[in-house]
């Protein structure tokens, strides 16, 4: 399992959640980090999710 970083902000650019998690692949890290961004009710803020490598997996702006 690696470790992945999840991001979000405000749109001033204040930082709303920043929290990391496992997963076994970029595909599933992806996967949860959209369900994480929605339980939040931050889908729709800018936010990204990079893998241990630097590799952006998800992002929306």
């Amino acid at each position: 399992m690696k470790t992945y970083k999840l991001t979000a902000f405000e749109q001033d650019g204040e930082k709303i959640l920043d929290e990391a998690f496992q997963a076994a692949s970029d595909d599933e890290a992806k996967s949860v980090g959209e369900n994480l961004l929605k339980e939040k009710g931050l889908d729709e803020k800018t936010h990204r999710c990079t893998s241990p490598a630097g590799k952006l997996i998800l992002f929306h702006r």
